[in-house]
């Protein structure tokens, strides 16, 4: 692999003669087309800044740009960094994925600008640029395209009230609508505002008008289409996602940054349009023409633009949309069976990091405006796609931390068809970022829960999972100076100068490095403690991503296959086999494809490094972290096999790590430093000449005795740290790290759920939660007896003590009494009867011996 031929290709270009930093360009000599490689004369890498060995024109053919970032939507002018163009050219083109080209310019400055392109997908996306009107594309750099939610609101066409614009046409919500944006980011005089329309669609292109008997693209109504037949379905090869230009609202409208229009029903022809975004141009351009320098809106229901039906019966219309969108889903697969559980609790949720992250329309951290979830609190999404259909799961959990279903509430979580980030390849539906979910899970929720009231419909498609099959990750740490805890639960302190695998799991090529370096005193000296520095990682063919201390104490640094990111734009990354996100200046999150995650993070003067790995990863690791099989008496494994016991000694457990140092052939860190270079790609990967201080050879410091056990208690890493760096704040940081880690055992801790009860026909239940201990009570509405226990207790076998009872019809009492005084009225009339014809017998035979 190209990567791990790296080291040795800095070890060629650090040893060869050097040629100088600035050496006479020939074609061995110059980037063209050659960004990313090096030779043995100069290199086009980005590590050859701090290696002093950059080819003379590196900066004019590996472009850095500015703004780096915008959205997928395009439209997003930027700049190209160190290229001042003052001779003529032809033409500027800007060519991404090799595929779709936009037209730049230079300006009067001499600055080159390229405009991003819209496209259907995520990500870093490569790009290359002709000067010379598509000649030659020399030049090449990265853009990063985002999904349309993270990009920053002055970027975007604001509609004002936007549930407002939603509404549109329902009852009571008429009137004007207002559009606003930023002048300053479309720097024109006058704008043309368009409106454009989405779909995912197999369709064939004719012309004329074609009349459509059968709904269309997800319940379209029947109607008369232009250019439109239905071919094929969801899922099949020739299902292709497509955005259109409608219409224009309006040309030549001051650039004001304001606009406010009453909207009228759109012409029939593009009324199946119910999904969509507005767009604003300079409008020198034509209306409708692709890939401009453009502001647009975020995707939104279309109700404003809809037709005179659905604004003489939105409720009706709605509910049509909604049956059509109920029988396609019986059509479709079922995406369900492939979708993980939800954790059980918020507290798991929030820790299982590797697999699922924070949905942002429900965050507790951001005050919990939980729009379309009443009653929780904090959601959470499944990271990645599901494997066969790209759907996602989303879980919602209440203040008490209980996980909310659909079940019981309108505002429970609700799996989508669509996985609402997206997933490779992206450009096949229904695997388009955002836009799918909209198709396939927004728009018909609008169909059937706002502007209708079939939302029972919706909650029957679209239910929540509960979590009896899930399984928490397993999870192990390093921190300090440094102290590992395995994924089985052993710990040790080793502290080693040098580079090591934290983690090897042969069940998908996963590999963790850490490099390790010793500290400074108090003093001034060498501690005889060392700590984590950088921590590097890789999954199968995927990225490579390293965090590292870098600039001085207190500074995370990221970089991607050896170049330092950026993240003044964006705090998100869609990389090649993970998602990365900064979400704090010293905290950084990586999700592998895997569902394992690492928390990187700076505690004191060296990084934390936590893994989480899913159940799956059983009996597959080994390195520093472990031997995951429930096992801890054999996780200090050598490379050999050779298992050291648990009890063995630090001098043991220091050869035990000593024997996990990372090869250069493999090695996933980065040397673009002389001093790395030297310390770490010549020099050997394990220090020997480095003597630690062992846990054994401790000697109490008086001077500090009393702080130390005041600070660090029964906590003999924080108190192993204090004496090895001689530094209470080292201690407390360490102290911190292995508390943060503790409490994350414990939020992963499994939980017996016995799954959702119903509640009786004809009554209802008290309680939501239905996890080990919890009781669920049962009541029946007016006029119904229980028949059966009044409650039911969750089990630790995850069965419910009893099931749900009955509720049967209750007699009234006016009913009772009257048939028990009729009953007596029958009785008493049958003993009158009865002492009337014993008389009258007694009588008859009176008479009869009478002569």
């Amino acid at each position: 692999m190209k990567l791990l031929l790296l080291p040795w290709a800095l070890l060629l270009l650090v040893t060869a003669p050097s040629p100088g930093r600035w050496p006479a360009a020939d074609a061995q000599e110059s980037c063209s087309h050659r960004c990313g490689e090096w030779n043995e004369l100069c290199s086009c890498h980005p590590t050859c800044f701090g290696l002093d060995s950059c080819c003379k024109d590196f900066r004019d053919f590996c472009l850095e740009i500015l703004p780096y970032s915008g959205s997928m939507m395009g439209g997003k002018d930027f700049v190209v960094q160190h290229l001042n163009w003052f001779s003529p050219t032809d033409g500027v083109i800007c060519r991404f994925n090799e595929s779709v080209q936009t037209r730049g310019h230079v300006d009067s400055l001499g600055h080159v600008h390229c405009v991003s392109p819209l496209l259907y997908e995520t990500g870093r996306i490569p790009f290359t640029l002709s000067m010379d009107n598509g000649s030659s594309f020399p030049r090449s750099g990265t853009w990063l395209a985002v999904h349309p939610s993270k990009v920053s609101q002055t970027e975007k066409l604001q509609l004002e009230n936007e549930t407002r614009w939603q509404y549109y046409g329902t009852a009571g919500t008429k009137g004007n609508l207002t559009l606003t944006w930023n002048t300053a980011a479309l720097p024109t005089q006058s704008v043309t505002i368009e409106l454009w329309g989405y779909e995912e669609t197999g369709c064939s292109e004719h012309q004329g008008l074609v009349p459509t008997s059968a709904p269309g693209v997800l319940g379209q109504a029947p109607g008369l289409t232009k250019d439109f037949i239905p071919s094929g379905k969801p899922y099949s090869e020739d299902w292709t996602a497509k955005w259109s230009y409608l219409y224009a609202l309006a040309t030549n409208v001051s650039n004001s940054g304001f606009f406010t229009f009453t909207p009228e029903p759109a012409p029939q022809n593009y009324q199946r349009w119910e999904v969509g975004a507005l767009r604003i141009i300079n409008s020198e351009y034509h209306s409708g023409e692709k890939d401009v320098h453009a502001l647009w809106s975020n995707e939104h229901a279309l109700a404003w633009h809809l037709g005179n039906d659905f604004r003489a019966d939105p409720v009706a219309w709605a509910r049509t949309q909604c049956l059509a969108w109920e029988e396609l889903e019986d059509q479709l697969p079922n995406f369900l069976e492939e979708l993980p559980d939800c954790p059980c609790t918020l507290a798991q949720a929030r820790a299982d990091s590797g697999r699922f992250h924070t949905d942002y329309g429900c965050d507790i951290e951001h005050g919990s405006e939980c729009t379309y979830h009443p009653g929780a609190v904090h959601c959470v999404r499944s990271v990645q796609a599901s494997p066969q259909y790209a759907s996602g799961q989303q879980c919602c959990y209440t203040a008490a931390g209980t996980q909310l279903l659909t079940a019981d509430s309108m505002g429970g979580s609700t799996p989508d068809r669509g996985h609402d980030w997206g997933a490779p390849p992206f450009r096949a539906p229904p695997r388009v970022p955002g836009l799918s979910h909209w198709l396939y899970d927004v728009i018909s929720f609008y169909h059937c829960c706002l502007w209708a009231p079939e939302c029972s419909r919706y909650m029957r498609r679209r239910p929540s999972s509960d979590c009896r099959s899930y399984r928490p990750p397993r999870l192990a740490s390093a921190f300090g100076d440094p102290h590992f805890v395995t994924f089985d639960g052993a710990n040790f302190t080793f502290n080693g100068h040098g580079e090591y695998v934290l983690l090897e799991a042969s069940l998908t090529n996963l590999t963790v490095q850490a490099r390790a370096q010793p500290d400074t005193t108090p003093e001034g000296t060498q501690a005889r403690g060392t700590g984590l520095t950088a921590v590097a990682v890789q999954e199968g063919d995927s990225d490579v991503v390293e965090v590292r201390l870098a600039g001085g104490a207190g500074v995370l640094q990221v970089l991607l296959n050896q170049e330092v990111l950026s993240f003044a734009e964006q705090s998100w990354m869609d990389l090649k086999g993970m998602f990365l996100s900064v979400a704090a200046e010293d905290r950084v999150s990586i999700m592998l494809s895997s569902g394992a995650g690492l928390e990187v993070s700076i505690q004191g003067p060296f990084l934390s490094v936590t893994v989480l790995l899913p159940e799956q990863f059983l009996t597959y690791t080994r390195g520093l972290l472990g031997t995951l099989n429930d096992n801890f008496t054999d996780d200090f494994t050598l490379r050999s096999g050779q298992v050291l016991p648990p009890d063995a000694s630090s001098q043991e457990l220091f050869q035990f790590g000593a024997d996990w140092a990372v090869e250069n052939a493999s090695s996933l860190l980065t040397y673009d430093s002389q001093l790395l270079v030297n310390n770490f790609l010549y020099g050997p990967k394990h220090d020997p000449t480095f003597r630690p201080l062992f846990p054994d050879e401790i000697t109490p410091n008086s001077s500090q005795t009393t702080e130390v056990a005041k600070l660090c208690g029964d906590n003999h890493f924080c108190s192993f740290d204090v004496a090895a760096t001689g530094s209470l704040s080292v201690g407390n940081a360490t102290r911190m790290a292995y508390q943060l880690h503790q409490r994350r055992v414990q939020s992963l801790q499994s939980v017996v759920s016995c799954g959702w009860l119903a509640p009786p026909l004809n009554g209802h239940k008290d309680g939501i939660r239905y996890l080990v201990g919890s009781t669920i009570h049962f009541h029946c509405d007016s006029g119904y007896s229980l028949a059966g226990a009044e409650a039911s207790t969750c089990q630790a076998n995850g069965t419910w003590s009893t099931p749900t009872p009955t509720c049967q019809p209750r007699r009234s009492h006016t009913v009772l009494l009257s048939i028990i005084f009729g009953g007596l009225a029958v009785v008493a009339l049958m003993a009158v009867v009865f002492v009337v014809l014993r008389r009258r017998k007694g009588n008859m035979a009176i008479w009869g011996s009478q002569p």
